[in-house]
């Protein structure tokens, strides 16, 4: 529990002057981009003072002049503030619709231009988070996904969501498969306690849409890259 109280304590601590100055600068100035750059920095300060120590394998080298989909697998409340810094540039993100409802915290997502995700199944609702991520997209900003949509309890992978898989034929963007190993140790699902040590992230090589007829062999070969690289007894 040290560790989880550790990582509270550094993200209050800086957050709140953080907002207290970024959200003003974001709305007088427009320019989201440094308030987000110190959002990683936050992020990793929580994480470096917990003991977290993170790795990155990056197994084919991105175009700086290209904006990508990122989808990863989801172990843990620990794989966003472990994966988002590593990401070159600025990134969107599909959160739960209730998150944008959360005070102060909410207000900031929205204008970092996160995407709200509705639970209710309704097609119009995924027409207007995949619109939204084409918009961001277009604008100049990475998208990020954990496309289970949920935690995995086991660090096996569950079902993909179908609708990320809509953006990247839609978008025509490409797809970098992440692969997160080690989060779910060290937080595990239904705990508030984090464990030091060491996660792993690995970027496998993009594929490209254009190359699949179909979006269940683009969603196919997306899970096939990221199972690759989960231990062998988790895939």
């Amino acid at each position: 529990m040290l560790a989880a109280l550790t990582v509270l304590a550094v993200y209050l601590a800086l957050g709140i002057p953080a907002a207290i100055v970024g959200i003003p600068w974001m709305l007088a100035t427009g320019d989201v981009s440094r308030v987000y750059g110190w959002a990683m920095a936050i992020m990793r300060a929580g994480l470096w003072a917990a003991g977290i120590r993170v790795e990155a394998e990056w197994r084919a080298q991105l175009d700086p002049e290209r904006r990508y989909l990122f989808f990863s697998n989801h172990a843990s409340n620990l794989d966003p503030p472990v994966l988002l810094p590593l990401l070159p540039g600025r990134t969107s993100v599909f959160l739960k619709q209730s998150l944008m409802r959360i005070p102060a915290l909410g207000y900031g997502m929205r204008l970092a231009s996160f995407i709200p995700v509705s639970r209710d199944g309704a097609v119009e609702s995924a027409k207007r988070s995949v619109g939204e991520a084409v918009r961001v997209l277009a604008s100049g900003v990475h998208v990020t996904s954990f496309v289970e949509g949920t935690r995995s309890p086991d660090g096996r992978l569950l079902p993909f969501k179908r609708g990320p898989f809509y953006l990247a034929m839609e978008s025509g963007a490409a797809v970098v498969p992440v692969t997160i190993v080690g989060t779910g140790e060290l937080m595990r699902k239904g705990s508030l306690k984090v464990h030091p040590g060491r996660a792993r992230v690995i970027f496998h090589a993009p594929i490209e849409p254009k190359d699949y007829a179909r979006r269940e062999e683009l969603l196919a070969a997306v899970r096939a890259a990221i199972e690759a690289g989960l231990p062998a007894e988790r895939s």
